[in-house]
């Protein structure tokens, strides 16, 4: 079962790290790491670097496909080779994921035309104009397309998939290993739920979304 989980510059490390953390872990799973370009990527911050060790073309034809989010997201929604890679993988692909606003690079694609998905809370507005129906829900399912929501929900979102493809047992067995367990100390990771004044600094400077992208 190969996953590939694709790879930009000013990518979000932890979209990345936390699916692969879990979905490496199934049984009989590859992990490719795939990029327009083989070597390394940095991350948002410009401190942490993921390297990409195969090009698109190395692989066509993938049983999980996981695209994370970041502001490099940007640069990645119009028409390209990512988004060709994308439509091309997807036709044979039993499962198409995504973290954060790697929603908005799908969507983009024209892979969530009608369906319902999830996106970083700063993002979700930009989901209608690509076609798809937004909610706020941490992790979505519709049909083989899974997204989840900000960051830190990409590993609910690979548990979630690690569960419908090898059974509750080993997603759990992957969560008992992994030890997650959340007891954050703030209870301030929803907007609903964070003080006003801290959702509305986010708002306007937020380290994880960048400026509108084009469409």
């Amino acid at each position: 079962m190969q996953i590939a989980i694709l790879l930009f510059d000013r990518l979000t490390a932890l979209d990345v790290v936390g699916p692969y953390d879990v979905l490496s872990r199934l049984p009989d799973a590859e992990v490719v790491f795939v990029g327009e370009r083989t070597g390394p990527v940095c991350n948002e911050v410009g401190s942490l670097h993921l390297v990409a060790d195969a090009t698109l073309d190395d692989a066509p034809r993938p049983d999980i496909v996981v695209v994370p989010g970041g502001p490099g997201q940007t640069a990645h929604m119009s028409d390209g080779p990512v988004h060709q890679w994308l439509r091309a993988a997807d036709k044979t692909s039993t499962w198409t994921t995504s973290v954060c606003t790697g929603s908005l690079i799908l969507a983009a694609a024209g892979l969530l035309a009608g369906r319902r998905a999830t996106s970083h809370w700063l993002a979700l507005d930009q989901l209608p104009a690509l076609g798809a129906t937004p909610t706020s829900e941490r992790v979505v399912i519709d049909g083989k397309y899974v997204t989840a929501a900000g960051v830190s929900s990409g590993i609910d979102m690979a548990l979630t998939l690690a569960g419908r493809i090898a059974g509750d047992g080993v997603a759990q067995a992957i969560q008992l290993g992994l030890e997650y367990d959340p007891q954050p100390p703030y209870d301030a990771g929803a907007p609903d739920k964070a003080p006003a004044d801290i959702v509305s600094n986010l708002r306007a400077h937020s380290p994880f979304i960048p400026e509108r992208p084009v469409a």
